[in-house]
């Protein structure tokens, strides 16, 4: 991913909330010669080595698994806010832009089997369900029901490279960039409003 020094986020704790937080990705791999990309949840685990991996599934319907076995690069997309920057909040004339946060995440996956799959859909189950009034558990899902997992591939991937862009107006001087979030909040778009949150981040 290009990304300018200026916008460049190297805070790894910030990119690993960043990842917790923003988990719904974009799986990216080559199948048959073409290139694939499922949108899915991909959690932030550590594997029995130690080493970081996003932990996901897709259905066995969906014919990016089969990519697997040729080629064990992938590429995670993660997006989080962004929003449109009107040059007409700037106190001088300039072009329009875009505020936003990304994480590219690229590794190596494997297929995972057995007692590895329900460990893995319990992590993703428990996290989703903890505030729910009546939350499900795995552990208490019927023989039946937990026959569906058939149905899926499950898979880890061990995290080679992270790159991560915050772009948040950091190129303006201090006028214009408390313009830029006094403009996103008055649009009340809950987007525009979390990039206005971001940029405040920016500058304390």
């Amino acid at each position: 991913m290009y990304i300018p020094d200026i916008y460049k986020n190297e805070n790894q704790e910030e990119i690993r909330t960043f990842l917790v937080q923003n988990s719904f990705g974009i799986l990216v791999n080559q199948t048959n010669g073409k290139l694939c990309a499922t949108h899915i949840p991909l959690e932030l685990d550590t594997n029995k080595e130690g080493k970081e991996i996003l932990l996901g599934h897709i259905s066995k319907e969906n014919p990016q698994w089969k990519g697997f076995a040729d080629s064990d690069q992938i590429l995670a997309i993660f997006s989080g806010p962004h929003s449109y920057i009107s040059p007409s909040w700037y106190n001088h004339e300039n072009v329009p832009t875009w505020n936003y946060i990304a994480v590219h995440v690229y590794g190596k996956i494997k297929i995972i089997e057995g007692e590895a799959v329900t460990n893995s859909l319990k992590k993703l189950v428990d996290k989703y369900e903890q505030h729910s009034e009546n939350p499900v558990r795995i552990e208490d899902l019927s023989k039946k029901t937990m026959i569906q997992t058939r149905g899926i591939v499950a898979f880890e991937i061990e995290i080679q490279e992270i790159q991560a862009t915050k772009k948040m107006s950091q190129n303006r001087d201090d006028i214009d960039h408390a313009t830029i979030i006094l403009e996103l909040e008055k649009t009340e778009n809950s987007q525009s409003v979390a990039v206005a949150n971001e940029m405040k981040k920016c500058r304390k």
